[in-house]
């Protein structure tokens, strides 16, 4: 559902109801949000940008290496400030917060995965390394066949230009609306809703840097970004917290503690209708490796890399940034929520603008304007990342199979004509769906859930086990694809009922009704549905278990029961490194990425203790 697909789907409802609301309405707060200070702030910060792009543009792009993976000569600290960079978008500025504010704790379970991370670190990247691939599906070609890779680079695209693209520039309207407390715009005379003037300006802008300077100028605006974003959004709870507190940060904190109750607690009763702890755990865990170890848009980064040292250290530095979202973005949001409970603050907000009115309403001045700077750039360096991913999809995958012996200057010469296409696409996008119903483009963001277990299947017994066969791999991937589709079906037919059946889970699982009255009030519903009713009523992520066990048992029977892949296929698996190639993976760590490693996993525990 994001970066990860169930804050994708509240960030971008959010977003969407939102732009039919006025910034002031949906705030409470009214006059200006910046001053003269900010003003020359943002200047100074956009300057400080200008100047990256520029001597990042300096080392001309010569070939396809060049261009989408930045010569292959980016450190560790580009890879872990791009992966994080990429990583915080819409799903975060937008959703994570407003789902802080609404259920607390609960969504936590999809920020404290650094030590999903460090899987792609410590055992994907010596094989990726190894292969010199360009994409993921390009794995799936050399390690099963053409029609694998085929139909992954044509899924990651569509959802990537279909979903991602439109969700974080529904989410810049959202930011920038309520920061600048404007809901129209005059141009020529013409007065505009800000959201067109926004979404075209923040998609062009993007589009033409990304376009002009590929890969390499995200990786350096990167190291820019990441910090003014993580140091910014911590002076927002710091100062958040000191409000509620009234000068305390400890009072202030026992006080959200005290105003969110029970939606502090991680894991939630195995009977609860929407965060069963068996459902959240595993579900989690899956989603999670798919995005972080073979997804495309965050993969990308450490295939830039250097070598394997600065790959794998990338991934430990994004390790730990990953711890970060859960303080600098969810507490705020429980903090807002307290806020707003707090008479005495006089702080006024909703779910979907709980991060961004902290920044407008709690914040000094010259803060606001470097965290509003350091929000709009996490938005342009997400929205580029995936302009940037489609574009090496298209080119490496396609153009480079129908033009086997273009030179290295035409594929960046077709690249930046992908990227052009796919950004006028998606603005073309955003049109579409500006007129369709809210709750059917969240739904269209689901696939991702939903396709994310198949595509774990055929990466790790591609990696780990050497009988798998592209006979396996092909349909298993295909049943699963298709099973996904079913269920996004489901969802969306019976997308009316939802709120019903959920509300009537809500009231069983809390004994307003019993289980008789529950089962007479759905029986209309049920009735009507049909077949569909038995797809439907699953919990989202105990399907997506679901799908991965059917998926892993049609992998091992249809590749037992056909022919064992050809033997060359072994070198393309965990097991397929030379003496000398293992020699050059041992050399590449030391004993200070263990013991940083292991501290990324003891963060993570610990949390999981502190919050249980």
């Amino acid at each position: 559902m994001n970066e990860i697909t169930n804050m994708v789907m509240t960030a971008t409802n959010s977003v969407m109801a939102s732009t039919n609301l006025p910034a002031a309405a949906a705030t409470g707060f009214k006059g200006t949000v910046f001053n003269g200070l900010d003003v020359v702030v943002i200047i100074a910060f956009a300057l400080c940008m200008l100047a990256v792009i520029v001597y990042s543009m300096m080392k001309k792009n010569e070939s396809g290496k060049d261009y989408f993976l930045s010569g292959r000569d980016a450190n560790w600290l580009q890879i872990g400030s791009s992966i994080y960079s990429s990583n915080i978008g819409s799903e975060h500025l937008v959703g994570l917060a407003g789902a802080g504010f609404v259920t607390g704790m609960a969504m936590a379970h999809w920020e404290m995965q650094g030590w999903v991370i460090l899987i792609l670190g410590w055992l994907f990247v010596p094989l990726y390394d190894r292969m010199k691939v360009f994409t993921m599906p390009e794995f799936l070609e050399l390690r099963f066949s053409r029609g694998s890779r085929n139909i992954l680079s044509l899924l990651t695209i569509a959802s990537l230009v279909l979903t991602k693209i439109a969700a974080t520039i529904y989410a810049g309207d959202v930011v920038i609306r309520t920061l600048l407390n404007v809901n129209t715009v005059n141009i020529f005379g013409y007065h505009m809703d800000v959201f067109w003037a926004i979404a075209l300006g923040l998609a062009f802008t993007t589009g033409v840097y990304t376009i002009v300077g590929g890969l390499r100028v995200i990786m350096y605006t990167s190291v820019l970004q990441a910090p003014v974003l993580i140091i910014g959004s911590m002076c927002i709870l710091y100062s958040a917290l000191r409000v509620l507190g009234h000068g305390s940060l400890m009072e202030g904190w026992h006080t959200t503690l005290t105003t969110v109750g029970d939606n502090v607690h991680l894991i939630r009763s195995a009977k609860d209708p929407e965060w069963p702890w068996p459902a959240i755990l595993p579900g989690a865990a899956i989603i999670g490796f798919w995005y972080w170890c073979t997804d495309q848009y965050i993969v990308q980064r450490v295939l830039a890399g250097k070598n394997q040292k600065e790959s794998r250290r990338g991934t430990i530095l994004a390790g730990f940034f990953k711890l970060t979202p859960v303080f600098i973005f969810l507490v705020p949001g429980m903090v807002a929520f307290a806020l707003t409970k707090d008479q005495s603050a006089h702080f006024v907000t909703s779910g979907d603008q709980a991060y961004t009115s902290l920044v407008a309403q709690i914040l000094p001045h010259g803060l606001r304007g470097i965290v509003a700077c350091g929000m709009i750039v996490a938005l342009m360096a997400s929205l580029g990342s995936k302009f940037n991913a489609c574009a090496t999809l298209f080119t490496m995958d396609f153009y480079r199979e129908w033009y086997p012996n273009a030179s290295g200057r035409m594929e960046v010469h077709m690249g930046r004509i992908a990227t052009a296409v796919i950004v006028f696409v998606g603005i073309c996008w955003v049109l579409v769906i500006k007129s369709l119903h809210s709750n059917l483009y969240e739904y269209l963001q689901s696939v991702q859930g939903y396709l994310s277990p198949a595509i774990v299947v055929l990466f790790v017994f591609g990696v780990f086990w050497k009988r798998a066969n592209a006979t396996g791999a092909l349909w298993s991937f295909s049943v699963g694809v298709l099973a996904g589709f079913a269920r996004l079906a489901a969802d969306i037919i019976l997308r009316n009922d939802t709120k019903v059946v959920t509300d009537l889970k809500d009231q069983l699982y809390h004994q307003a009704i019993t289980l008789e009255q529950y089962n007479s009030a759905i029986a209309p519903i049920k009735a009507k549905a049909g077949i569909l009713w038995y797809l439907w009523d699953i919990h989202w992520l105990y399907y997506c278990q679901i799908l991965l066990v059917v998926t892993a048992v049609l992998m091992v029977v249809i590749s037992l029961m056909t022919k064992a892949p050809d033997p060359k296929t072994v070198k393309f698996t965990y097991y397929g490194a030379t003496p000398e190639e293992k020699a050059v993976t041992r050399a590449s760590w030391n004993k200070w990425d263990v013991i940083l490693s292991l501290l990324v996993v003891a963060l993570c525990i610990l949390f999981y203790i502190k919050f249980w």
